[in-house]
């Protein structure tokens, strides 16, 4: 099981989120399990409008590298451009965990190394894989805005 962050604020982002939910699932083999509801999240470090961000869990029988690669073309489909760091963005696509694999390369890091640290990957995280997210982790991020949507 592998868990993806989803996070667009450029465009119709919640329709950006919900189909590219969707087409995880029609990554080649690659079986989308479970997604988060969609949440809307002031920039982390970032400027911009709000973002809208969800999880998805997904069975895959492709690599880690191998499923970076299919996110991050994913992200080129939708327009996905890197002007400068943390610039607003179409469709941001982040690998969060790939089972209970350690990586650590230059091109990926897995566990990501900033998933504790956002409540726009904890929350909906904890809602799809709530055995996944330590209590402690939901209490460190409680100070951070983030807001259910309807879709």
């Amino acid at each position: 099981m592998a868990c993806v962050a989803l996070g667009a604020n450029l465009g119709d982002a919640p329709r950006t989120v919900a189909n590219a939910l969707r087409q995880l699932g029609h990554l080649p083999h690659t079986e989308l399990l479970s997604a988060s509801g969609l949440y809307r999240t002031a920039p982390w470090q970032a400027h911009g409008p709000d973002f809208i961000n969800a999880v998805a869990l997904v069975s895959t029988r492709l690599t880690a590298p191998a499923l970076l690669e299919a996110l991050l073309h994913q992200e080129a489909q939708a327009g996905r451009e890197r002007p400068y760091p943390n610039a607003p963005r179409t469709l941001d696509l982040d690998l969060l965990l790939y089972g209970s694999g350690r990586i650590a390369s230059p091109r990926l890091t897995v566990p990501h190394p900033r998933i504790w640290e956002r409540a726009f990957v904890v929350v909906p995280l904890a809602e799809v894989a709530p055995e996944r997210v330590p209590p402690q982790a939901l209490l460190a991020v409680s100070g951070q805005h983030i807001e259910r949507i309807q879709t």
